[in-house]
């Protein structure tokens, strides 16, 4: 029972501290360039083009870009194998839409890339027209820490350990970790009887490794989250010392 109610005092005191709309950092880029070059663009000096889980990451997008959205490109791509689907530049299609009114609509059959209005709405438009764009940032840091040192750490620098949402957010962060074979943090934690996003997210999707069967389901001492070179996530002893994510 003293456990429990001590698991449950460090969530409040860590709901409590976190920063607000953590899902990723946003940068506005006031460079005119066509969807492809954006995105190179966001690739090479950033993570990806921006994406959004929800109505909370347009809003992120607007306060990382000082209070207003202006218009231009995003990650929103159409589906090559399905010309009503529409996905994202870093992989995974969208679960979440917001769409103007009449769009996406295709305009002479040549819109196959999606960009932003200062509302927060979407438009398809050609990818070969030129527009400003937004990227975003993922940073691993290639520091072992426990896992609330690594909490820590991330919100002394303004960000937070990730909640990973959708396969985008996978398949973003496996990008970011490409080059550590081990696993790291993230921002997910067992409290009280069940797994949540420290952030305060819905735990919604899931994406459990089978490797250590249903260990996950009710851990006795692996209660902090991790993913895995797979994509996958796996329950660690919190006192584990792993790289993690920032965002």
């Amino acid at each position: 029972m003293k456990s429990v109610t001590m698991e449950r005092i460090i969530f409040l005191i860590l709901f409590c501290i976190a920063v607000e709309g953590d899902a990723v950092k946003h940068i506005y880029i006031s460079k005119s360039l066509t969807w492809t070059e954006a995105q190179a663009y966001c690739r090479r000096y950033h993570t990806d083009l921006s994406y959004f889980n929800s109505q909370s990451d347009i809003d992120k997008l607007r306060k990382d870009a000082g209070g207003n959205i202006y218009h231009g490109w995003i990650g929103l791509q159409r589906d090559p194998n399905n010309s009503t689907a529409w996905m994202w530049s870093g992989g995974g299609h969208i679960t979440y839409q917001n769409w103007a009114a009449g769009q996406p609509n295709n305009y002479m059959g040549l819109e196959n890339n999606g960009n932003i209005n200062p509302d927060g709405t979407w438009n398809d438009a050609s990818g070969s027209s030129f527009f400003h764009f937004y990227c975003m940032d993922v940073t691993v840091v290639e520091e072992k820490m426990s896992w609330e040192d690594a909490l820590s750490h991330c919100r002394e620098k303004q960000t937070d350990l990730p909640s990973l949402l959708s396969d985008t957010d996978l398949l973003l962060a496996q990008t970011e970790i490409k080059n550590i074979t081990e696993q790291v943090w993230i921002g997910l934690r067992f409290l009280g009887d069940h797994w949540l996003w420290v952030n305060g997210d819905p735990l919604e999707y899931e994406a459990w490794s089978q490797e250590g069967g249903q260990d996950h389901q009710c851990p006795i001492r692996k209660r902090c989250g991790a993913l895995t070179k797979e994509r996958l996530w796996e329950n660690r002893d919190c006192q584990d010392k792993l790289y993690f994510i920032c965002v």
